[in-house]
Protein backbone atom coordinates (compact mmCIF):
# COMPACT_ATOMS: atom_id res chain seq x y z
CA UNK A 1 0.00 0.00 0.00
CA UNK A 2 1.21 3.53 -0.77
CA UNK A 3 0.92 6.37 1.72
CA UNK A 4 1.82 10.05 1.57
CA UNK A 5 2.80 12.73 4.06
CA UNK A 6 4.80 15.93 4.38
CA UNK A 7 5.82 18.70 6.73
CA UNK A 8 6.48 16.42 9.67
CA UNK A 9 9.13 18.81 11.04
CA UNK A 10 10.67 16.32 13.46
CA UNK A 11 12.76 18.32 15.93
CA UNK A 12 11.44 21.74 14.94
CA UNK A 13 10.84 23.46 18.25
CA UNK A 14 8.90 26.42 16.81
CA UNK A 15 6.46 24.42 14.67
CA UNK A 16 4.36 23.59 17.74
CA UNK A 17 3.62 27.30 18.28
CA UNK A 18 3.56 28.30 14.59
CA UNK A 19 0.93 25.72 13.69
CA UNK A 20 -0.72 25.36 17.10
CA UNK A 21 0.14 21.67 17.19
CA UNK A 22 -1.38 19.90 20.21
CA UNK A 23 1.95 18.98 21.84
CA UNK A 24 3.81 20.35 24.85
CA UNK A 25 7.31 19.51 23.59
CA UNK A 26 9.32 18.29 20.60
CA UNK A 27 9.79 14.96 22.35
CA UNK A 28 6.02 14.52 22.76
CA UNK A 29 5.41 15.54 19.13
CA UNK A 30 8.11 13.24 17.73
CA UNK A 31 6.92 10.32 19.85
CA UNK A 32 3.24 10.79 18.89
CA UNK A 33 4.02 11.02 15.16
CA UNK A 34 6.27 7.93 15.30
CA UNK A 35 3.52 6.00 17.14
CA UNK A 36 0.79 7.18 14.72
CA UNK A 37 3.01 6.22 11.77
CA UNK A 38 3.85 2.74 13.05
CA UNK A 39 0.25 2.02 14.09
CA UNK A 40 -0.83 2.55 10.47
CA UNK A 41 2.17 1.73 8.28
CA UNK A 42 3.24 -1.89 7.87
CA UNK A 43 6.87 -2.80 7.10
CA UNK A 44 5.81 -3.71 3.53
CA UNK A 45 4.08 -0.36 2.84
CA UNK A 46 5.61 2.52 0.89
CA UNK A 47 5.61 6.06 2.30
CA UNK A 48 6.28 9.09 0.12
CA UNK A 49 7.43 12.04 2.23
CA UNK A 50 6.89 15.27 0.32
CA UNK A 51 9.40 17.42 2.14
CA UNK A 52 10.25 19.02 5.46
CA UNK A 53 10.91 15.73 7.21
CA UNK A 54 13.22 16.84 10.03
CA UNK A 55 15.07 19.77 11.52
CA UNK A 56 17.60 17.46 13.13
CA UNK A 57 21.13 16.89 11.90
CA UNK A 58 22.12 13.58 10.32
CA UNK A 59 22.53 11.20 13.26
CA UNK A 60 19.22 12.07 14.93
CA UNK A 61 17.39 11.93 11.59
CA UNK A 62 18.94 8.48 10.96
CA UNK A 63 17.68 7.37 14.36
CA UNK A 64 14.11 8.50 13.62
CA UNK A 65 14.03 6.98 10.13
CA UNK A 66 15.13 3.61 11.54
CA UNK A 67 12.11 3.68 13.90
CA UNK A 68 9.55 4.23 11.12
CA UNK A 69 7.87 1.31 9.33
CA UNK A 70 7.78 1.03 5.56
CA UNK A 71 9.97 1.83 2.59
CA UNK A 72 10.50 5.57 2.61
CA UNK A 73 10.94 7.96 -0.33
CA UNK A 74 11.78 11.66 -0.04
CA UNK A 75 10.73 14.60 -2.16
CA UNK A 76 13.00 17.40 -0.96
CA UNK A 77 11.32 20.31 0.84
CA UNK A 78 12.67 23.72 1.74
CA UNK A 79 13.75 22.63 5.24
CA UNK A 80 15.41 19.27 4.53
CA UNK A 81 18.88 20.79 4.22
CA UNK A 82 19.50 20.33 7.96
CA UNK A 83 20.03 16.60 7.60
CA UNK A 84 20.69 16.23 3.85
CA UNK A 85 23.85 18.36 4.00
CA UNK A 86 25.16 16.58 7.10
CA UNK A 87 27.83 13.98 6.21
CA UNK A 88 26.60 11.69 8.98
CA UNK A 89 23.18 11.33 7.33
CA UNK A 90 22.61 7.88 5.78
CA UNK A 91 20.86 8.54 2.46
CA UNK A 92 20.26 4.81 2.01
CA UNK A 93 17.47 5.06 4.61
CA UNK A 94 15.40 6.47 1.75
CA UNK A 95 14.79 4.34 -1.36
CA UNK A 96 15.35 7.53 -3.37
CA UNK A 97 15.61 11.28 -2.80
CA UNK A 98 14.22 13.55 -5.54
CA UNK A 99 12.99 17.11 -6.06
CA UNK A 100 10.01 16.03 -8.17
CA UNK A 101 8.60 12.64 -9.13
CA UNK A 102 5.77 11.13 -11.14
CA UNK A 103 4.46 7.73 -10.03
CA UNK A 104 1.46 5.45 -10.48
CA UNK A 105 -0.89 4.58 -7.64
CA UNK A 106 -3.48 1.96 -8.63
CA UNK A 107 -3.15 3.02 -12.28
CA UNK A 108 -3.62 6.69 -11.39
CA UNK A 109 -0.90 9.15 -12.38
CA UNK A 110 0.41 11.05 -9.35
CA UNK A 111 2.73 14.06 -9.45
CA UNK A 112 4.75 14.54 -6.25
CA UNK A 113 6.24 17.92 -5.36
CA UNK A 114 6.73 19.72 -2.05
CA UNK A 115 5.06 22.92 -3.24
CA UNK A 116 1.53 23.24 -4.63
CA UNK A 117 1.57 24.01 -8.34
CA UNK A 118 -1.27 25.40 -10.45
CA UNK A 119 -0.79 23.12 -13.47
CA UNK A 120 1.07 19.81 -13.43
CA UNK A 121 1.71 17.06 -15.96
CA UNK A 122 -1.60 15.60 -17.18
CA UNK A 123 -3.59 17.82 -14.80
CA UNK A 124 -6.25 18.20 -17.48
CA UNK A 125 -6.38 14.43 -17.92
CA UNK A 126 -7.17 13.32 -14.38
CA UNK A 127 -3.73 13.08 -12.79
CA UNK A 128 -3.30 13.98 -9.13
CA UNK A 129 -0.84 16.44 -7.65
CA UNK A 130 0.17 15.69 -4.07
CA UNK A 131 1.97 18.45 -2.21
CA UNK A 132 2.85 19.78 1.20
CA UNK A 133 4.24 23.14 2.29
CA UNK A 134 0.79 24.54 3.19
CA UNK A 135 0.13 23.70 6.82
CA UNK A 136 -3.54 24.61 6.87
CA UNK A 137 -6.59 22.77 5.63
CA UNK A 138 -8.91 23.97 2.91
CA UNK A 139 -11.39 25.45 5.41
CA UNK A 140 -8.85 27.96 6.70
CA UNK A 141 -7.55 29.05 3.31
CA UNK A 142 -8.80 31.86 1.15
CA UNK A 143 -11.58 30.72 -1.22
CA UNK A 144 -9.31 31.37 -4.21
CA UNK A 145 -7.26 28.38 -3.02
CA UNK A 146 -9.91 26.24 -4.70
CA UNK A 147 -8.49 27.18 -8.10
CA UNK A 148 -6.03 24.27 -7.82
CA UNK A 149 -9.00 21.96 -8.19
CA UNK A 150 -9.97 18.68 -6.67
CA UNK A 151 -6.90 16.80 -7.91
CA UNK A 152 -4.34 18.85 -5.93
CA UNK A 153 -4.20 17.34 -2.47
CA UNK A 154 -2.34 18.54 0.61
CA UNK A 155 -0.58 15.60 2.31
CA UNK A 156 0.77 17.65 5.24
CA UNK A 157 0.80 16.30 8.78
CA UNK A 158 -1.06 19.31 10.15
CA UNK A 159 -4.13 18.73 7.98
CA UNK A 160 -4.13 14.92 8.18
CA UNK A 161 -4.17 14.20 11.90
CA UNK A 162 -0.41 13.62 12.08
CA UNK A 163 -0.52 10.37 10.12
CA UNK A 164 0.35 9.38 6.53
CA UNK A 165 -2.67 8.86 4.26
CA UNK A 166 -3.40 6.78 1.16
CA UNK A 167 -4.50 8.44 -2.08
CA UNK A 168 -8.05 7.20 -1.56
CA UNK A 169 -8.10 8.61 1.98
CA UNK A 170 -6.77 11.96 0.72
CA UNK A 171 -9.43 12.14 -2.00
CA UNK A 172 -12.20 11.37 0.49
CA UNK A 173 -10.85 13.92 2.98
CA UNK A 174 -10.66 16.58 0.27
CA UNK A 175 -14.31 15.97 -0.64
CA UNK A 176 -15.36 16.25 3.02
CA UNK A 177 -13.23 19.36 3.63
CA UNK A 178 -14.48 21.01 0.44
CA UNK A 179 -18.11 20.41 1.43
CA UNK A 180 -17.51 21.94 4.88
CA UNK A 181 -15.67 24.94 3.43
CA UNK A 182 -18.30 25.48 0.72
CA UNK A 183 -21.09 25.30 3.30
CA UNK A 184 -19.34 27.84 5.54
CA UNK A 185 -18.72 30.15 2.57
CA UNK A 186 -22.37 29.86 1.52
CA UNK A 187 -23.51 30.70 5.05
CA UNK A 188 -21.28 33.81 5.10
CA UNK A 189 -22.79 35.05 1.83
CA UNK A 190 -26.41 34.55 2.97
Amino acid sequence: MKYYTSDIHFGHNKIIDFEKRPFKSIEEMDSKIINNWNNKIKPTDEVYILGDFAFYKGEKTNEILKQLNGTKYLIIGNHDCYFLKDKSFDKSLFKWIENYKEIKDNKRKVVLFHYPIAVWNASHHGSYHLHGHIHRNIETLHPLRFDLGDHALNVGMDVNNFVPMSLDELIQKYIEDFRKAFFKLKLRRN
